[in-house]
């Protein structure tokens, strides 16, 4: 719905007032309140507002500055050369449009690009004078920055006098008096996380990223705390005066050598792209590589090679013409709440959703995030028509994390979780010491649906062929009550539900027949107790083979499994003297399916011990191999295979796109196989 003028102006203001105030926080207190990815949403939306409606412009507006403040605890120094932003891209299609633009600029035929990865951490101005670093300063607003030599001088991987001898014989002539470098000095990603871990058990607050705590680094007043956080740099631009002398270089591909050769490091991951197709190759290449790398990238920076094009094409106001950073999807992103609903699984869990504005988020469109429960509803004290930041970091539901309060419409009510399940309309209950509030109604639909839907999935009964839309009209039209009910369809049934012919019926039972043959490990994994995921439950059934054997196991039995601990015993030990449980499994054993171990078919673990006594994790994508698979062999071996890194585990499995189990078995200090390591100890 296109707003009005009036709402068009206060939305602007809006805008204005959190923008200027994120900005006063990143430069003056050195305390960013805003992602960089949000800050710069929000910015587009108050420059796409203000091109529409040029009357509501103003010169104090963020879009008519060049930068903020610097902070005041150093000494403010004016740099040599000023450092303009880049330009941002989100996609391939505005990188194609910035081409063009440059274009209309300067006639010119073929042209190269040099492609580099856009290293998150805090840009340097670095002054070298006769081959020894003078200065070392912030970029503050491009024009001012703070002088930290002493702490840049730190950082080793900033030479303190640079390689002349070596560019004296390459060149046969010295380097003029005075060069600038720039670069960027970044935290690994495994200094970061020790640095946190000290903080926190200094009960000081915990830097947000890797950027942040770079930043904050820099400007310690103590120069022996920077030492010791182990800062590191990558250098990516050269200024050397007479630029259009080609002694030394004249491309920024030949820059990016020549820094090498003075003794700095250049992130090796550069390219030289002679099209714009291949920097949408190194773009893409990169997209799921850069989660590898041992410090942080949300990008790429694109630049035209040659210098001499970069003097004809010059810089607008606020960035150069020949430059431009094409970020990757945002991991956060901010968009307004539309409406909150609630959504009520498998286990009777009432889970709040908020339903928002679509928005392109970690390379997807995203229109709902989970809210969790109450309790996280009254911390983020979230309600309709919120201007919210949503979260996707590598996970595969979206959350809020967090309410932008100044944004709120007057007219927004706080949320209130419903006192009877929006399902079934029966009262709804929440256990003292529990956060989620449930529907305890075993005959809910919602519950039964989730039931049926877990039990047919790959891991549990692995029943192909019966998807949600089917499970919706099973229920739906009360043809089934519970899970043992699928083992009664005939034909006739299944015939009578939409979209689904003689043929398919049949094969549709076929499948459902199939899954009778199925091992005990999976019946009790489809059966959804609380908890109890599949690696658990191979646990429990190795433990106990039978069926009987689990149900009449005392709780301290059933704990003392390894990998079983109390909350998961509990809820078993719980889950088998309810009544409506045992009908069910006698149900199901009268249908055909396993309830004993005995009778399976004896695996490799009876022959082969290699990995007796090993403790296995398995995380990413393996290149052959699916995750089920290889810890069946693991299993096959021996090994036992958790879901979580702790001090007990021997051995982490990587895959590619691995998250936050590979850091944690770093930190650790585990072993770390690929899929090739572990067929090989497999023999």
């Amino acid at each position: 719905m296109e707003l009005m003028n009036p709402e068009v102006k206060e939305r602007i203001q809006e805008l204005r007032q959190v923008l200027q105030k994120a900005s006063y926080a990143y430069y003056v207190l050195d305390s960013p309140i805003m992602e960089d990815a949000v800050y710069d949403q929000l910015y587009r939306e108050l420059q796409q507002l203000e091109i529409q409606y040029p009357e509501f412009v103003t010169p104090d507006s963020p879009t008519q500055r060049v930068g903020e403040k610097p902070a005041t605890q150093f000494t403010s120094v004016r740099h040599n050369i000023s450092l303009y932003s880049l330009e941002n891209a989100f996609n391939i299609g505005e990188l194609k449009a910035w081409e063009q633009r440059w274009r209309r600029n300067l006639e010119t035929g073929a042209v190269e690009y040099v492609s580099e990865l856009k290293i998150d951490g805090s840009a340097l101005a670095l002054t070298y004078e006769n081959g020894i670093l003078k200065r070392g300063a912030t970029r503050g607003d491009g024009v001012m920055g703070e002088d930290i030599t002493q702490n840049v001088r730190t950082i080793r991987s900033i030479p303190l006098r640079l390689n002349l001898e070596a560019i004296e014989t390459l060149h046969g002539m010295p380097l003029p008096e005075r060069i600038e470098v720039r670069g960027e000095a970044f935290l690994p990603l495994e200094v970061f996380t020790q640095i946190n871990q000290e903080r926190q058990k200094a009960g000081e607050g915990l830097f947000a990223n890797p950027r942040n705590a770079a930043a904050g680094t820099l400007r310690q007043l103590d120069s022996r705390i920077v030492a010791r956080r182990r800062l590191d740099f990558f250098a990516y631009t050269l200024h050397i005066p007479g630029r259009d002398d080609t002694s030394f270089a004249n491309t920024q591909w030949e820059a990016l050598e020549l820094l090498q050769k003075m003794g700095f490091r250049v992130n090796p991951n550069h390219k030289l792209c002679r099209s714009l197709d291949e920097v949408a190759e190194y773009y893409e290449h990169w997209d799921t590589k850069r989660l590898n790398l041992p410090y942080m990238t949300d990008g790429v920076v694109v630049k035209l090679n040659s210098f001499k094009v970069q003097e004809q094409l010059g810089f607008t106001q606020k960035f150069p013409r020949w430059a431009i950073a094409l970020k990757y999807a945002a991991e956060q992103a901010p968009t307004r709440v539309e409406n909150i609903a609630v959504n009520v699984g498998r286990t009777g869990a009432l889970t709040p959703l908020a339903q928002m504005r679509p928005i392109l988020l970690a390379g997807t469109t995203v229109s709902r995030a989970t809210l969790h429960n109450s309790d996280r509803i009254a911390q983020l004290d979230i309600r309709i028509g919120d201007t919210v930041i949503v979260h996707k970091a590598g996970e595969i539901i979206p959350e809020v994390v967090r309410v932008l309060k100044e944004l709120r419409p007057a007219d927004a009510k706080p949320f209130v979780m419903p006192t009877h399940c929006p399902v079934c309309g029966q009262p709804v209950v929440r256990q003292m010491g529990e956060a989620v509030t449930r529907c305890v109604n075993t005959s809910c639909p919602a519950i039964l649906k989730g039931a049926i839907e877990h039990w047919v999935s790959r891991d549990a009964l692995d029943i192909r062929g019966v998807g949600e839309k089917l499970v919706h009209q099973l229920v739906d039209r009360e043809v089934v009550h519970s899970v043992a009910d699928l083992y009664h369809l005939t034909e006739d049934k299944l015939c009578g539900l939409e979209r689904l012919g003689k043929k398919s019926a049949q094969k549709l039972l076929e499948a459902i027949a199939q899954s009778k043959n199925q091992p005990w490990s999976r019946v009790l994994y489809g059966l959804g107790i609380r908890h109890v995921g599949s690696v658990n439950a191979q646990s429990l059934t190795q433990k106990f083979p039978t069926v009987l054997q689990l149900a009449e196991a005392s709780l301290a039995n059933i704990e003392s499994v390894y990998g079983i601990g109390a909350e998961i015993a509990q809820s078993v030990y719980q889950w088998f003297r309810i009544d409506a449980n045992k009908t069910l499994i006698s149900r199901l054993q009268e249908a055909g399916l396993q309830f004993s171990a005995k009778d399976e078919a004896p695996t490799l673990a009876n022959t082969n011990q290699k990995l007796a006594g090993k403790t296995f994790v398995v995380t990413g994508t393996l290149p052959t191999l699916k995750r089920d698979e290889a810890k069946a062999l693991i299993q096959s071996s021996g090994g036992k295979v958790t879901d979580s890194v702790s001090k007990k585990t021997d051995y982490l499995v990587v895959g590619e796109d691995a998250g936050s189990k590979l850091a944690k078995a770093q930190e650790l200090g585990i072993t770390q196989l690929t899929e090739a390591q572990l067929l090989e100890i497999l023999g």
